[in-house]
């Protein structure tokens, strides 16, 4: 496993040496843009958008567009000068409960651990007092030149961190069409039913039992057509229940979700002699 970032975390007066390591990986299979008569890959060159030339990696400097065609020029080493030794560190500001945090503001998870030796000690103490607390650490971090919020909890036998958005960074849900118009009373018996349908959905959350089909079916499809194989013609799906109002489709839903029960098997009676 690659280490993407090295430095240490600040507990109080303590610096325990860390190492992060990416938690998740995207297994998103990516396809190539192709030329159709060649079948060979396009490539793609930067230009400049003014004078139309071939621009060489040397030749390209960063900026910020302050006004619509203005742009300031920010050097490399001016960017390093807005950072010190403490960027380094992974500075605890406090503790909350999981609970407090809304999902909405998690962005990447990391694992974290440990740099070296002599901070095992302070890191298994440290994972810990977080573990018995049943609280997480809200702390700050800088990656790749950005700050972030981010949250520390114990995981399993060692610590996750996980990089969280500021609430500026957050858009409003009232911003969403349609929101405003939203009925804050609903019919009682639609929500009985609605309820029901919840409880007979309701299970253990376990992992394991979810996959994602769509990308099963792609490395499938790939894998057949590289070995010459017939691609399936698609089947047509399955006619949906035609629905006139939304209560109709509420019980149809319960009935349709609601556990089968299970057959008794019949026992044979040992014949007596």
């Amino acid at each position: 496993m690659r280490t993407m970032w090295k430095g240490s975390i600040q507990f109080g007066l303590v610096y325990i040496p860390i190492k992060l390591y990416t938690a998740t990986e995207n297994k998103d299979i990516r396809l190539r843009m192709l030329h159709k008569d060649c079948m060979a890959p396009i490539n793609y060159t930067r230009t400049c958008s003014k004078c139309g030339q071939a621009i060489e990696n040397d030749a390209i400097v960063k900026g910020y567009e302050y006004a619509p065609g203005q742009f300031v020029p920010i050097s490399e080493e001016e960017l390093s000068s807005l950072q010190d030794e403490t960027d380094k560190h992974v500075e605890i500001i406090n503790f909350v409960k999981l609970s407090e945090i809304d999902p909405i503001y998690y962005e990447k998870s990391y694992f974290i651990g440990p740099d070296s030796g002599n901070g095992l000690h302070a890191f298994s103490l440290l994972r810990q007092a977080i573990n018995d607390s049943d609280k997480i650490a809200i702390a700050n971090i800088i990656i790749r030149s950005k700050q972030h919020l981010a949250a520390i909890r114990s995981f399993e036998k060692g610590m996750l961190l996980e990089t969280l958005y500021y609430p500026d960074e957050v858009r409003s849900i009232k911003e969403v069409p349609g929101i405003g118009d939203l009925t804050t009373e609903n019919e009682p018996k639609e929500m009985t039913i609605a309820n029901q349908l919840i409880e007979q959905l309701t299970t253990a959350f376990k992992p394991d039992r979810y996959k994602d089909d769509y990308r099963l079916k792609m490395e499938k499809l790939i894998e057949d057509k590289v070995a010459g194989m017939p691609v399936e013609k698609k089947k047509g799906r399955t006619a949906q229940p035609n629905v006139v109002d939304l209560l109709s489709a509420l019980e149809a839903s319960v009935k349709e979700t609601k556990p089968k029960p299970r057959r008794k098997t019949a026992t044979r009676r040992k014949k007596t002699v």
